[in-house]
């Protein structure tokens, strides 16, 4: 018989990771600051040994656990604004909600209801006729959940309600020498790229858009993880960035690098480093010497501690995000932490 997952099953699953997570904690909390976990032959290992191999399961789970007291945390504020309106005009919330919104949100009108169906017509598979008066419930029923969303809004806006909850961060340092942007700023966004990865030259344009937009308030400092098994060039070109960064011109050279993939080699690379008028004796020695693969190494090293398991990965002021995600994703997460600051700022 197949496995049917309900909405049970998945809020048992949602309680079953809190739980696990929460001992967890209570489990950190209880031991000790560094007090060994295991120990060999009388040498200790330590929680911070475990990391590299369990990160990036740890990274999602914790996330998971905030988005969850996220919701419940928005559910309850609703909550709470509305009953306050209730009990000035003693009711009850539901006859309130009624009173207030609901019955003020007109039926739609017979245009509307058929533009919604034209916007349906290839799934739906149904003359409008057979479907009106059933669109015309749906349609209602979302412009009510509309007008609710609305309210609820106002009613946060006039209680001042400041959301002080936080996702969980990650302490993740960044070199001031591959900075772009004000390295003073708000928010700092550390990325962690391969340069032969095709998903990390898509996000390119959307994190210089988001630069541009925020001259001041953000900054975005950059972190080699170079995935060798796939990307054998990744690691030679994070090596020739840094070279060039020598001379003064890293981040130049960061986006030839990225709008020439197919010139990762090394001719390739020095083609790169003549076209930008770089010494290139000076360039072909730095990179010949290889004498960056240890600071590289320790960037992947800790990416992979961090939590990040593919690239491009990111943490935007501690919150990681993963991927080349669309503009509107980084802009909600620079809000979240611009939000976050003047909280914090507020309430010391």
């Amino acid at each position: 018989m197949p496995i049917i997952f309900t909405k049970v099953s998945t809020l048992c699953f949602a309680c079953l990771v809190l739980s696990t997570i929460a001992r967890a904690q209570a489990s950190d909390l209880s031991r000790p600051a560094k007090e060994p976990i295991a120990t060999i032959a009388g040498q200790p290992i330590y929680d911070d040994d475990l990391l590299p191999s369990v990160a990036s399961q740890l990274t999602p789970l914790r996330k998971q656990e905030y988005e969850l007291k996220k919701q419940a945390l928005e559910n309850l504020i609703d909550q709470k604004l509305l009953e306050a309106e209730a009990k000035k005009k003693s009711v009850s919330t539901d006859k309130f909600l009624e009173q207030e919104v609901d019955a003020k949100v007109a039926d739609p009108t017979d245009g509307e209801v058929y533009a919604f169906y034209l916007a349906q017509k290839n799934q739906l598979n149904r003359p409008f006729d057979d479907l009106k008066t059933q669109l015309k419930t749906s349609l209602k029923q979302a412009k009510v959940q509309q007008a609710r969303q609305d309210f609820y809004a106002q009613l946060r806006k006039q209680s001042q309600v400041a959301v002080l909850l936080q996702p969980p961060k990650v302490e993740v340092s960044y070199d001031p020498a591959r900075v772009r942007g004000n390295p003073k700023a708000t928010v700092m966004i550390v990325e962690f790229s391969d340069f032969q990865c095709p998903y990390c030259r898509e996000v390119e344009p959307t994190l210089k858009s988001v630069l541009a937009k925020h001259p001041d308030q953000v900054a975005l400092a950059f972190r080699d993880l170079p995935l060798k098994q796939l990307h054998p060039q990744a690691e030679i070109a994070a090596e020739a960035s840094r070279c060039a960064g020598e001379q003064g011109k890293y981040w130049e050279y960061h986006d030839a690098l990225f709008a020439n993939q197919n010139k990762l080699d090394k001719p390739g690379l020095l083609e790169q480093a003549r076209s930008l008028k770089l010494d290139e004796k000076q360039f072909d020695s730095c990179l010949s010497s290889e004498k960056y693969k240890t600071q590289i190494q320790q960037d992947f090293q800790d990416g992979m501690r961090a939590g990040v398991s593919g690239t491009p990965g990111f943490f935007v002021n501690g919150t990681f995000i993963s991927g080349a995600l669309p503009e509107a994703s980084f802009e909600q997460a620079i809000q979240d932490a611009l939000s976050a600051s003047k909280n914090k700022t507020t309430a010391n």
